[in-house]
């Protein structure tokens, strides 16, 4: 990363404050039963569909743009919505799958469906009639780049 780069990275907890550690692992605790991974030691699958968690996101000012990234693994371009409105970001994602099994008496159909919302502060104004988004091996790249009023500029101390 040149020296000009500054990354911001956007956490989905408290993991920074002092003596957050308490707060991490309830928030962990809380994810994991509301996300349904308490049932999977019990062989058993999520009973009202899917609700994704969030992707991880990070965020790099650069001079003249902002580039995020976040993992969105197992989604097509085509689930994923992308919105910019003043210095905000909003990534939406929506997958369903299904599975079925049939074997003699035996039927079993599992449909998941899960969905992600995540707004992000940009640490700018961007232009985003000028934005650009990527996607490869789910990683969704956007190079948002600054309006000219809100670039960088460096102050000689007199």
């Amino acid at each position: 990363m040149a020296k000009s780069d500054r990354e911001i990275r956007i956490s989905k907890g408290l993991e920074r404050m002092p003596g957050s550690a308490l707060f991490s692992d309830m928030e962990r605790m809380f994810e994991d039963v509301f996300n349904g991974r308490w049932l999977q030691p019990f062989g058993w699958q999520r009973p009202f569909g899917a609700i994704a968690s969030a992707p991880s996101v990070d965020v790099i000012d650069r001079d003249d743009e902002v580039v995020v990234r976040a993992e969105v693994p197992g989604y097509k371009k085509e689930d994923i919505e992308i919105s910019v409105s003043d210095s905000s970001l909003t990534i939406k994602g929506e997958t369903r799958t299904e599975e079925k099994e049939e074997k003699g008496d035996f039927y079993r159909c599992e449909i998941s469906h899960g969905t992600f919302s995540r707004t992000l502060a940009l640490p700018a104004e961007v232009d985003d009639s000028k934005a650009k988004a990527s996607m490869k091996d789910g990683v969704l790249e956007l190079t948002l780049p600054k309006l000219e009023k809100s670039k960088r500029h460096t102050i000689a101390i007199s």
